[in-house]
């Protein structure tokens, strides 16, 4: 509480830590996330970009708040770019609509399979895959790189394909764990995180080489995102990813996602 008799030296210190306080409990971190949408994030605030958003809240000494909404057509247009929120903590590495920072971790698809098997490496040009049930994810009724991949070599036909948004996300790594496919082609956060509940029963063998010639990607560089033109934000997150570097790390591996070395060229868009 403010008092008379403090000296004007201690009354300067005092007005300044007051002012101190209350520009931090101002300050609002709002972050848009998928309300449903483990490992990534859940409105029970359990996934990994959930705790990811805990600590660079923490670096900034700002309040988090989440707007929940699922991603999809016309999110940056709606969300990001009318100011509804400021920032999104998984996207990948230059992706336009956004301006976005150095990637803080890049995955992997991965081949997912009953440990018995005794594979060490897998493409999708290995004739063990002719014949098989192989699952991959199914996005707004779009295949995902993998089924691309394999549609590419006339194995439509080995194709399950599943939903693996909402309570559906752990269907696919079940199903091989049951046996209800031969194996499953997933993206390696999701794979990482539901392979752990199977006590050792399935393998996780990444997906080589990384890109299926001319163009199709399996592996994904992740950076933060930000509105077109909040660079101060930007350069903050920036800050935060370098000095929080480890703490990022930690929680990637607790949640057992599979990781990729970054390489010199992962930086995130630099327009100014």
């Amino acid at each position: 509480m403010f008092s008379p008799f403090l000296k004007p030296a201690a009354l300067t210190i005092f007005l300044l830590l007051i002012a101190g306080a209350a520009s931090g409990q101002s300050r609002q971190l709002r972050v848009c996330a998928d309300p449903d949408n483990m490992p990534f994030s859940n409105i029970q605030q359990r996934g990994f970009e959930n705790r990811i958003a805990e600590l660079v809240a923490a670096e900034l000494g700002a309040h988090l708040t989440y707007v929940w909404q699922r991603m999809g057509r016309g999110f940056v247009r709606e969300y990001l770019d009318k100011s509804q929120c400021d920032l999104v903590i998984g996207i990948p590495t230059n992706f336009r609509p956004l301006l976005t920072t150095r990637a803080y971790y890049r995955s992997t698809y991965v081949f997912v399979v009953p440990k018995q098997e005794k594979l060490k490496s897998i493409s999708f040009d290995s004739p063990e895959l002719h014949g098989l049930k192989i699952a991959i994810q199914v996005l707004d009724e779009n295949y995902t790189p993998p089924g691309t991949a394999l549609s590419r070599r006339g194995l439509q036909s080995e194709i399950v394909g599943f939903d693996t948004t909402g309570k559906s996300a752990e269907s696919i790594i079940r199903a091989v764990a049951q046996h209800q496919v031969d194996m499953a082609v997933v993206w390696g956060p999701l794979a990482g995180y539901f392979a752990k509940r199977y006590d050792g029963e399935l393998k996780l063998l990444p997906v080589e080489p990384e890109v299926d010639p001319p163009a199709l990607p399996f592996t994904f560089s992740i950076s933060m995102g930000v509105r077109k033109g909040n660079i101060a934000l930007r350069n903050e997150l920036e800050h935060v990813l370098t000095e929080r570097q480890q703490d990022i790390q930690k929680v990637l591996s607790e949640y057992a996602v599979p990781e990729l070395p970054l390489g010199t060229q992962e930086g995130g868009s630099r327009a100014e």
